[in-house]
């Protein structure tokens, strides 16, 4: 009897995964279901080259519609999951379709966290997830037009970086005391701020929204201080939340996310989880994490994808991640929770530095900022947990590859 595996969700853990299981000898039916009535998309152009309109749509496509054909993927696009019965094995979506599987994959990935203060449902105020969102933004970025954004995280730097090089007045509002508060250190984060007040973009730190406030074609953001902003745009970046609501409703244990093992099982046989909305056991930091990353995206779903066709892969990766703002591209490797020490490596005016956060003599994380060899040093130095030498790591005079040895 022919084996059916569902992969739901549309974004880059199920393309990969769906892709996957049939590079691991899966001969079995393959269902792959996604909200949105687009083939799975790469994601992080959207805040970037495709916001800036230098990427046309078809290029973000992860696959081309040609391959699911040749690999017998059976794409279902524009439908929502609405219940799962674990026991029954049943997946019923919104038009009324019940899908019967043998195996499932959740990679529901996640959505924009909801901006929570009067007038959150103002008409000028968006977030940024899908193509929709871009295209609608897009349609606002003209000269002089003022945009507020809500949130110093990576969406929102980078989608300021756009639109002050398109000619947009741009405030950032940020509540934390410092820019990228959550993921870097104060010497990074006090880069990136001096870059975007060079470029023209003002940012306010420690600065909450209380309301939105104004008319149909005129916000006016009023922020904690009493101050009022008036905007043709609003955008709030301020989080992701994972979509775990389905998971939840069926029993599964979720946690910050869909809980998995190594392998990628959560506590529902023969149903899995990866990429955004899954919260699993990382072997190199001791501890769990749920992780919004591509490069996540893709290894938890070949390790899913492996499960499946009755494979052990366990995941064991260093994570790493990107941002790409003005002429700066920042590379991440590692987590650097609980961190003791940093260490500078390069002049930080320059625009060319990197950054290597230690607990000890350990290596947990590096920023790498315009230096890619570091970058790459450090995917190879933390995994090894070997003590390093902090005065080599500063010294830029010392090769790169003399700090692997």
């Amino acid at each position: 009897m022919t084996e059916t595996v569902l992969v739901l969700g549309g974004g880059q853990a199920g393309a990969q995964a769906a892709a996957s299981l049939r590079q691991e000898g899966f001969g079995g039916r393959i269902l792959l279901i996604g909200a949105e009535p687009l083939l799975p998309y790469q994601r992080p152009p959207l805040s970037k080259a495709f916001l800036a309109g230098e990427l046309p749509r078809e290029r973000l496509l992860i696959k081309p519609e040609a391959f699911y054909r040749q690999a017998d993927i059976e794409p279902m696009l524009g439908v929502a999951a609405t219940a799962l019965d674990v026991q029954a094995r049943h997946l019923s979506l919104d038009d009324g379709r019940r899908l019967a599987f043998d195996r499932l994959l959740l990679a529901t990935g996640g959505r924009p966290r909801p901006l929570d203060c009067p007038g959150a449902d103002h008409s000028r105020l968006h977030y940024l997830r899908t193509v929709a969102d871009v295209e609608h933004l897009r349609r606002h970025f003209h000269t002089g037009a003022r945009l507020v954004i809500i949130g110093a995280g990576y969406i929102g730097l980078e989608v300021a970086a756009v639109a002050a090089k398109h000619g947009l007045r741009v405030t950032v509002l940020e509540a934390a005391p410092r820019a990228l508060a959550r993921v870097t250190s104060p010497e990074v984060s006090a880069f990136f701020q001096r870059i975007h007040t060079e470029a023209g973009v003002e940012i306010r730190c420690n600065t909450g929204v209380v309301r939105i406030e104004g008319t149909a074609d005129l916000a006016r953001v009023i922020t904690g201080d009493g101050a009022g902003l008036d905007a043709d745009l609003v955008l709030a970046g301020i989080g992701l939340l994972p979509n775990v609501e389905l998971a939840q409703s069926a029993g599964i244990a979720c946690d910050n996310g869909i809980l998995v093992d190594e392998l990628g099982n959560t506590s529902a046989a023969g149903i899995l989880a990866a990429g955004d909305c899954a919260n699993h056991p990382n072997a190199i930091y001791g501890c769990r994490f749920r992780l919004e990353s591509v490069h996540n995206a893709i290894e938890q779903a070949k390790t899913a994808a492996a499960t499946m066709a009755g494979k052990r892969k366990p995941y064991a990766q260093v994570p790493w991640f990107w941002s790409d703002q003005y002429d700066i591209k920042l590379q991440t490797a590692g987590i650097n929770r609980g961190y003791d020490s940093v260490v500078v490596r390069g002049d930080p005016a320059t625009r060319s530095f990197a950054v290597f956060y230690l607990l000890g003599e350990r290596l947990l994380a590096v920023d790498a900022i315009n230096r890619p060899a570091e970058f790459i040093a450090a995917r190879t130095l933390i995994p090894r947990r070997a003590a390093v030498d902090a005065t080599r790591l500063a010294d830029d005079a010392v090769p790169v590859k003399d700090l692997l040895a």
